[in-house]
């Protein structure tokens, strides 16, 4: 992890655009902390309590302030299954009911799919959700004087994922709905037309900052391009298919070249992948 500054006070901890290995601990995504003078707060946790001191040390080589708060932003192994190492240290675990609830339903096949990769710097990861997590789908926190919003917009990448919001900084950590340089990725749990529109809801906040999922953080007009624009395009293509009664073989061999997103990191391993699921999602809704 990288650790970058996007504003007063606020930090992106930039993790690497590969895949899950042994040695990045399972952590190929993004976190964030944000410094008050009452303490820190954690943006996601990590896929294992063992990536904990790793995450502490980022923090530390820049404030002497205690983690106070974890704030989980999806249910994707990396944001959540580190929270008990920081729960064991004080630190209060903040999600909404939404993210708990997908949290809870896919903690089993995460830690499965985890330990062929981790084997033993899985040990001692136990998934521990947000004990009272709020049952709401925005969210005003407040630490340190530092003001915050915890927000759904709708469902993305997982049901449930949410988006840290700080009004004063125009900073966005927008969890999973955003991938920057890298493609996303369409799974089985996704909903493609309801992560389209909560982007398109995202864009109203008109962040001057997007840390992402996944990526560099940037500006929203890059998020537009690396994310809106082929969310955009994989709903308004698949359903020109099947308009057409166009096969699905047909539809994803005839859109596999797409010019305009070659140059997203992973594109050759995820963009056939992406139309077939979307194409399955779109034909299931009609």
């Amino acid at each position: 992890m990288q650790t970058q500054a996007v504003a007063k006070d606020v930090y992106a901890l930039v993790g690497p655009t590969q895949n899950r290995t042994y040695d990045n601990y399972a952590i190929n995504a993004n976190l964030g902390f944000i410094v008050t003078h009452e303490g820190v707060v954690l943006i996601d946790s990590g896929a294992t309590v063992q990536s904990g001191p790793l995450i502490e040390q980022a923090v530390a080589a820049v404030t002497a302030q205690p983690i106070r708060w974890v704030v989980n932003l999806g249910s994707q192994d990396h944001r959540w299954l580190g929270n008990a190492y920081f729960a064991e240290r004080g630190a209060q675990i903040i999600a909404l009911a939404r993210t708990v609830e997908t949290q809870g339903a896919y903690a089993d096949s995460h830690l499965v799919r985890l330990r062929e990769t981790l084997g033993d710097r899985l040990e001692g990861t136990l998934p521990l959700s947000a004990p009272e997590p709020i049952e709401a789908d925005r969210a005003a926190l407040d630490l340190g004087g530092v003001s915050m919003e915890l927000l759904w917009l709708g469902d993305a990448h997982y049901v449930g994922d949410a988006l840290l919001w700080l009004p004063e900084s125009s900073v966005l950590f927008a969890g999973d709905l955003v991938y920057l340089d890298r493609i996303l990725g369409v799974w089985p749990h996704s909903r493609i037309r309801d992560w389209r529109d909560t982007f398109d809801a995202m864009e109203e906040l008109q962040p001057k900052v997007v840390v992402p999922g996944h990526g560099a953080p940037g500006d929203l007009a890059k998020a537009k391009r690396d994310t809106g624009d082929y969310l955009d395009w994989l709903v308004r293509e698949v359903e020109g298919a099947l308009d057409n009664w166009e096969p699905i073989d047909e539809t994803v061999e005839r859109l596999a070249d797409a010019p305009e997103f070659e140059h997203l990191e992973h594109f050759d391993d995820w963009n056939r992948r992406n139309l077939n699921q979307t194409y399955l999602q779109l034909e299931a809704e009609r």
